[in-house]
This record gives C-alpha cells, sequence and structure tokens, in this order.
C-alpha cells in the first residue's frame, strides 16, 4: 500500500521535494535552485521549464536517496510562490517567461484598475490592494504590451499549477492563489465581474478553482518515468506558501495567530471573516481550508536589517563563527543580551527596503534615531531587532482592533533566536509559541492537504500533533512597561521623516 506524502515547495531561488510518512514526519529533502532573471528595472521573471526540471530532479533525489519504491508514493502536493502571471497555450505551453511575484512593471495598469474602480471598491472585494505585485495588474500588462502572447493564452497560471498541469494535463489552480492575484472576490469565491470588466480580462483565460486539499487528477504516462514516480499517482493541488506556512505553523482555528520572522516578515491569523481595515494597511487571503481566511499583514526587512547588521557591523563575529564553525548569528544575540531593553533608548525604523505593511510606502528609509556616544555596537544590533518587532506590533494592533488573541506561534529562520522570542513577547505583551518545526512549514502544510486529499488525515487538526509548541516565552512585565514608553516614539519618528524620505526619493532619480 502506498504510504509516503511527497510535498513540494517552488519558492522564489528553487524548489524544495520532502518526503513524510504516514504518521506526518519529515525522512528526507532534496533542493533544485534555478534562476530568476531580471531584464529591466523592477522586472522579474523566471523560465517555467527550469522550475519544472527543478520538480523532476528534486523529486528522482529524493526517492533515490530515501531508498523507497516510487509505487509507495501515496499523493504528490503542492506549496509555491504566489502572484505570478505565466500564460500558457492549450497544450500547456508556456508563450514566455513567468513574471512572478517580485516584478513591479505594471505600474500603468494598477493606475488604471484605480481609475476605473478606485482602490477602496477593489480592497472591499478582493481583501488587497491595488498594487503592481498582483496578477492582475501583470495580465493587463501583457494585455497592452505583448498582445500576440495575450491573445494566444488558453489560461494563467502560477508556479504549482503549472507544474500540475505538465503532471495531469489539468489548467486548474487553488482558492488561496485564486485570492491573490487581485480579480477575486474572496466571500462570493468567484472571479469578479467588475474587476474583470475594469481590468478587460477574458475570465476564460483564467483558471477554474479548487480547494487546496483535492485529489485533481493523476500522474500521466507521458511524464511518470521523466519525474520518476508511478503512472497515476494521486496529484493535490496545493496551495500559496503563505498559506500552506498558516497551516504548516499550526493556525488552524479562529483567533490562532502566527509571526514568520525570514528575510521579509509577517502577522497573520486565521478568521472566519475577512479583516478589512480602513486604511487598507493589511491583505486578506483564503486560506488552505476554503471556509476561512487570513489576514496578514507583512513588513519589507525583518530578517533582512539583521543580515544588514550582520554584513556591516559583525565583521568579527562572522570570522570567529567561521572558525567555530557555528551561525554568526548566534554570537550576534549574545551581543544583543548584553545590552538593555530599548537598547538604552536607540531606536531603528527598518525600511531599508520601503515598507508595506502598514505603510505601503516605497520611498520609506531605515534610520537610527536618538544614536549618543554612550552607546555601542551592543545597543545597535539589539535596536535593530526591537525595530523589527515594534513595526509588527502595529500590524498586530490592526488585528487586536477586530479579534482578542493572546498568544503567537513563531516560525521562520529568525524564530530560532530565545533572544528576539523574548523581545516579542515583551513588546506584543503576548505569549510567544515556538513549535518544533521552524522552517518547514511551507513543505508541513502542503503534506497535510496532500495527506487529506487522498485519506492518510481526517483534517487539518492534525496538524497540532505534527508541529507542537516546544518552548514558550512570557511577556516581561518590567520590560513590558519600557517598551510601552518609547513605542510611541517609534511610531512618531517614521511620520516625523515623511518629507525627508521624499526629498531622498528625489536624489534617487536624479
Amino acid at each position: 500500500m502506498a504510504k509516503y506524502i511527497l510535498a513540494h515547495d517552488l519558492g522564489t531561488t528553487g524548489n524544495k521535494a520532502s518526503i513524510y510518512n504516514e504518521q506526518g514526519k519529515l525522512l528526507n529533502s532534496a533542493f533544485a535552485e534555478y534562476k530568476t532573471y531580471y531584464p529591466h528595472a523592477n522586472w522579474a521573471e523566471q523560465d517555467p521549464k527550469d522550475w519544472w526540471r527543478a520538480v523532476t530532479e528534486s523529486t528522482r533525489e529524493l526517492i533515490s536517496k530515501s531508498k523507497i519504491n516510487k509505487d509507495e508514493v501515496a499523493v504528490i502536493s503542492f506549496s509555491a510562490q504566489m502572484m505570478g502571471c505565466l500564460p500558457v497555450d492549450k497544450e500547456g505551453k508556456p508563450l514566455r517567461r513567468s513574471i512572478i511575484w517580485a516584478d513591479q512593471r505594471s505600474i500603468k495598469q494598477a493606475r488604471e484598475l484605480s481609475d476605473s474602480l478606485g482602490e477602496e471598491k477593489v480592497y472591499k472585494i478582493t481583501g488587497h490592494r491595488i498594487s503592481p505585485t498582483y496578477s492582475v495588474e501583470k495580465i493587463m500588462w501583457l494585455r497592452d504590451n505583448e498582445v500576440e502572447n495575450y491573445n494566444n493564452t488558453y489560461k494563467f497560471l502560477h508556479a504549482k499549477d503549472y507544474i500540475v498541469s505538465k503532471l495531469t494535463g489539468e489548467f486548474i489552480t487553488d482558492y488561496s492563489d485564486a485570492s491573490g492575484m487581485n480579480l477575486y472576490n474572496i466571500r462570493e469565491k468567484q472571479w469578479s465581474p467588475e474587476i474583470l470588466e475594469a481590468s478587460r480580462i477574458d475570465i476564460d483565460k483564467l483558471p477554474t478553482p479548487y480547494a487546496s486539499f483535492e485529489v485533481v487528477g493523476e500522474v500521466e504516462s507521458k511524464v511518470a518515468d521523466e519525474i520518476g514516480l508511478a503512472k497515476g499517482t494521486p496529484v493535490v493541488i496545493g496551495a500559496g506558501d503563505g498559506a500552506c506556512a498558516s497551516i504548516g505553523a499550526g493556525v488552524v482555528h479562529e483567533g490562532n495567530a502566527y509571526n514568520y520572522i525570514g528575510s521579509s516578515s509577517w502577522i497573520a491569523l486565521a478568521t472566519k471573516e475577512p479583516i478589512l481595515d480602513s486604511k487598507r494597511q493589511i491583505v486578506n487571503w483564503i486560506t488552505m481550508d476554503p471556509d476561512m481566511y487570513m489576514p496578514c499583514g507583512t513588513m519589507q526587512s525583518a530578517g533582512a536589517s539583521y543580515n544588514w547588521a550582520k554584513e556591516n557591523i559583525c565583521h568579527l563575529e562572522k570570522k570567529v563563527a567561521e572558525y567555530l564553525e557555528i551561525n554568526p548569528y548566534k554570537l550576534m544575540d549574545l551581543s544583543i543580551e548584553k545590552s538593555n531593553p530599548t537598547a538604552n533608548n536607540l531606536i531603528f525604523l527598518p525600511y531599508l527596503m520601503g515598507e508595506r505593511s502598514p505603510y505601503w510606502n516605497p520611498n520609506a528609509k531605515g534610520a537610527f534615531i536618538g544614536l549618543t556616544l554612550k552607546h555601542n555596537r551592543n545597543d545597535i544590533l539589539r535596536s535593530v531587532m526591537e525595530g523589527v518587532t515594534f513595526n509588527l506590533k502595529i500590524i498586530s494592533e490592526i488585528f487586536e482592533n477586530v479579534i482578542d488573541f493572546k498568544e503567537i506561534r513563531v516560525i521562520g529562520g529568525g524564530a530560532k533566536s530565545r533572544i528576539w522570542r523574548q523581545i516579542m513577547a515583551d513588546i506584543y505583551n503576548k505569549q510567544i509559541l515556538m513549535p518544533q518545526i521552524l522552517e518547514e512549514a511551507n513543505s508541513l502544510g502542503a503534506a497535510v492537504a496532500g495527506g487529506i486529499g487522498v485519506g492518510i488525515f481526517k483534517s487539518f487538526d492534525i496538524v497540532e500533533e505534527l508541529n507542537p509548541i516546544i518552548d514558550v516565552q512570557m511577556p516581561d512585565e518590567d520590560n513590558v512597561r519600557k517598551y510601552e514608553r518609547i513605542y510611541p516614539i517609534f511610531k512618531k519618528a517614521y511620520h516625523s521623516l515623511l518629507d525627508i524620505y521624499g526629498m531622498l526619493a528625489e536624489l534617487d532619480q536624479v
């Protein structure tokens, strides 16, 4: 009897294939890289043939080194990057490279959509702001600039959808990816007639959305040998990486919250209804459970800010870490512990790449404020960590206006840092829960969807057993009070520099 779950996570830099057993235990993984192309400023593209190569190579490697028979794979499921735009013809052949999530070329089309429908209406329909980041604006760009490709398009697909089409011949998507296209009515779960009319996009070119755990086909004989799987292996559609991460983190019930700390960072919840913020500071997705939503606020430079500090002011830690064969972040964390909460009143604004939530300001810049001769490198490092967390607290407070939650799970590479988890507990004034699995949440979410699809698991609740909480940081009341005094100053600092950001942006364009 087939007993293994194969999960793929198609990220921005490559694809990770992972194999799980019937108990949901991760047994092995394999990784294959692919390239991102930047043909012009603010353009970002990937070749879908590279996705397929990465999936086939990593699958074959994984099956081989795990020493399992391909007939023992019960299901294949997917997590993948979101907000893409890949046009394919009726045979599933790509008409061009995929325009990926990071691409910002469609500013004109975003403005057109805003002028036609208005920001507020689109936000109420889709749960998202109008932005070149999303798929509809990218499709509109193709409509305007590559007319032949647009006219020849049979369906517009996302990364995982393309792989599924290669495996099964089906051209579909899931609710989570559909909800991130700026085209989907997230309450009615249908493509929005108003946005379709305003964007002048043919509904027939859009894939049909399915629940993330549905079996949508089987591995066809013509590709079975190439990928190294048995003909007829069930294929589950899976979900976008954010939705998979939510399930992998154990966020399955209303009011559950999690904080991902990677290069970027976000706070997201599980709710029964979207949370529509009057200032449009947050966005909303449909989760892997089609009856639930994932309100989310994402900031640009979280771990990226800490990495900036490592690369620019922690040369000694890097050298020592290399000699000791340890992670330099561990040494940086030790330095932070020597500084006091609030970093002796030193404030860091973590806007090194502009900002999304809560300000949605591409011109925002980073800054140290309050720097004096008394401050040292330990204070600077601590202020970086605290500045990121203060910005995330603003996002957390938006959710607190609607729903009460006392604890937040943390995942991602930054969640390994005990001092960062304590700073979160003190700044958020909430319990911080660290699950056992921190960096494989996407893969685990995809695996759970696959397991549900073929009856290995009964529901998403199983993830609470598969990824248990192994550590808890409680808020320190004294530290909470210290942070409460400096937090309003942190918020005011951003607004005080708005004119400066604009002036610097003008200089950048000279």
